[in-house]
């Protein structure tokens, strides 16, 4: 049962989105939290209820309603001391209704708040290597909801920030690592944000800022996008985080999963530190005991492509961008073009008869060397089986072209021999590693700064592998055998 102050809450809040068109509401990257969600976020605080004061934090406060629930919550644990809010929130529209809805707080409990109306950023200052100035490490608790939202990397937010920045970032990681800043030594902070911070170069910077100065202690991922944020469109996966400012790592980690954010078929887990976030910084996603197992038994082998003389790359030719290059017959001094289209049953199959696939060209820019590679989808849908989608083009078949291109929705390795080929597309086209990235990475997307930081075994391993496949069929049955041949 919601108290009398979260249904004042809702209520309120319910009739402004009803009265804002959505349009208006994307732009500002505002995805209201609803109660159920934030309820359930306030519950992961491990409040010290022998504090007389307790001072909240509610960055991109919205209309309140995480605010509400961190005081509603302290009030049924039986906190008796006075709990001090401040939000910040920057837009006009929303500001009344934050006003009234923080005095209906301030009259349920012994509260006291101040509203914010300045940038959360820039109002302040950020030094990633000054983390412990007393004055700007106030708040006990923070608790938040930030704005999605992909600014230019000349905003004055990314400027303020720029020792965590690399290119244009998205503002919650902004307000993530504002909030790390301004927590307490020992504290705990409580996200909803989205995941893809967990991996890749572009957030490496902010992962090793938050790594040097915090642990994560529960993470809680939703089956569902649509219905975290009453219903908006929001294309990115979702998790909610908690953190705790210390150095000192605990044993494990709390996971929680639900299908939706009314949080009715919660299902719980725990799972050793190191199996979440790696040695490298990145962070797995596990949701159960069989995810655990796929990145135990990866992480076993202890190389990387770059390690054996390999390396993942993405294709260099934007077909929109270069249509006068691009040929739809073959021609003298023209060469293939290949896109994710000619990967076919683990091989690739040029040609297909299709629009611009030969390209005609003296660029070197333009030109890759004719050799063995494997090619890799860079895209797949969100309901397809596989994210790993892999081909096998080997020079030999195409032995009169001196050069060959890729599109850039492929991703290649190119390879010095024939069994090296077969042998990466053991490993990737293998149910495994199609798990390991998944778990990875939960975009449709093949990152091939990603797969370049996946372990794999030493490089003669992976040619036997390859001498093992090359005259079967190359189907994902016979690449799970191969491989567990070297695994168990």
């Amino acid at each position: 049962m919601e108290s009398k102050m979260l249904g004042q809450i809702i209520e309120n809040t319910d009739s402004f989105i009803a009265s804002v068109p959505k349009d208006k509401r994307k732009k500002y990257g505002q995805f209201f939290t609803n109660v159920t969600t934030a309820k359930f976020m306030a519950s992961l605080f491990n409040f010290d209820l022998s504090k007389s004061d307790i001072n909240v934090l509610d960055a991109g406060a919205g209309t309140g309603i995480l605010s509400a629930a961190v005081v509603q919550e302290l009030i049924d644990r039986g906190y008796q001391g006075h709990i001090h809010i401040t939000c910040y929130e920057t837009d006009n529209l929303v500001l009344p209704l934050l006003e009234k809805n923080m005095s209906i707080i301030m009259e349920q409990a012994n509260v006291s708040y101040v509203i914010r109306r300045e940038n959360y950023i820039t109002s302040q200052p950020f030094t990633a290597n000054s983390l412990f100035r007393d004055n700007e490490n106030i708040y006990d608790y923070i608790i938040g909801n930030p704005p999605y939202l992909k600014i230019s990397k000349d905003a004055d937010e990314a400027k303020a920030m720029s020792s965590i920045c690399h290119g244009a970032p998205n503002l919650y990681f902004l307000f993530w690592a504002m909030g790390i800043y301004n927590l307490k030594q020992g504290q705990e902070l409580v996200y909803i944000i989205p995941r893809s911070w967990t991996s890749g170069a572009y957030f490496k910077k902010f992962r090793e800022y938050l790594f040097n100065n915090c642990v994560i202690t529960d993470i809680h991922l939703f089956e569902s996008r649509d219905k975290v944020f009453n219903g908006e469109s929001v294309l990115q996966e979702t998790i909610i985080i908690k953190i705790r400012k210390t150095k000192n790592t605990p044993n494990s980690i709390n996971i929680t999963t639900s299908s939706t954010s009314d949080f009715s078929d919660i299902e719980h887990f725990k799972t050793s530190y190191d199996t979440v976030v790696a040695k490298n910084q990145f962070v797995y996603l596990v949701t159960n005991k069989e995810d655990a197992n796929v990145l135990q038994m990866i992480n076993n082998f202890h190389r990387t492509l770059p390690e054996i003389g390999l390396k993942m790359q993405t294709g260099i030719i934007v077909d929109f961008r270069t249509r006068e290059v691009l040929r739809d017959r073959l021609e003298e001094g023209a060469y293939p073009l290949l896109y994710s289209q000619h990967i076919r049953d683990g091989k690739v199959v040029w040609p297909l008869g299709k629009e611009g696939e030969v390209i005609k060209t003296e660029r070197n820019g333009f030109l890759q060397e004719n050799s063995d590679y494997l090619l890799v989808k860079r895209f797949t849908s969100k309901e397809e089986k596989r994210r790993l989608q892999c081909g096998i083009f080997l020079k030999q078949r195409y032995s009169q072209f001196e050069y060959i291109s890729t599109q850039n929705k492929v991703n290649f390795i190119k390879c010095d021999s024939p069994c090296v080929t077969y042998g990466l597309y053991v490993l990737l086209n293998s149910t495994l590693y199609d798990s390991y990235y998944r778990i990875m990475n939960g975009s449709t997307q093949v990152n091939s700064t990603e797969i370049n930081q996946i372990p794999i075994p030493e490089r003669s391993i992976i040619e036997e592998m390859g001498r093992d496949l090359m005259h079967k069929e190359l189907s994902v049955m016979n690449c799970n055998k191969i491989l567990n041949k070297w695994i168990n």
